[in-house]
């Protein structure tokens, strides 16, 4: 292997200076925002922080591979969802051995508005990860829909939906609820 090259193979991390640096630089300017979007996604913060870095960590191992896709953020976001997943599912096995031990694991770190986060907690995950994706990291439905391997269209209807339940969570009794559009943003 020429000098100065990494064996994405092997998952060796990067050794070309100026593709490290790059990785530094996208690593530095979206890991907090990844970190909180599935944070935000999981309902659980630690959770969330320790996806990110994981598929972080992955795509440092890729990142020839990874700089070159057209939503590089989207992938690390679905990669660390995949991860939560698997740790989540093997964590629920461990506690139906273990059911005593494993009462209460995870200190929940609230979301500065309680409402908007009760809210975020009633919809679907599936529901959830659009919202997230679409209005907390700012992505364009094709983005998130990259991001989650899912279809446009389906991205559009889940957050029509998602969006229909919010507006019924937060707005008050009797009154005509606001559905964000794509120029509106949520506030988190």
């Amino acid at each position: 292997m020429p000098e100065g090259s990494s064996d994405l193979a092997d998952g060796e991390p990067l050794k070309d200076s100026a593709a490290s640096r790059d990785f530094d630089v996208f690593y530095a300017e979206n890991r907090d925002q990844i970190a909180r979007a599935l944070s935000l996604s999981l309902r659980n913060p630690d959770l969330g922080a320790e996806a990110a870095d994981e598929a972080f960590v992955r795509a440092c191992q890729r990142w020839v591979e990874v700089s070159s896709f057209s939503n590089p953020q989207g992938w690390v976001y679905r990669v660390g969802m995949n991860w939560a997943r698997s740790w989540m599912r093997r964590s629920r096995r461990e506690r139906e051995k273990r059911p005593m031990l494993a009462a209460n694991e995870f200190m929940e770190d609230p979301i500065a508005d309680v409402d908007l986060e009760r809210a975020l907690e009633s919809l679907a995950p599936t529901h959830r990860t659009v919202v997230v994706g679409r209005y907390f990291m700012d992505w364009s439905v094709e983005e998130t829909a990259e991001a989650l391997g899912i279809r446009a269209g389906t991205v559009k209807s889940r957050l029509s939906r998602a969006l229909r339940q919010l507006a019924g969570e937060l707005g008050e009794p009797g009154q005509r609820h606001h559905i964000p559009s794509e120029e509106d943003r949520l506030e988190f």
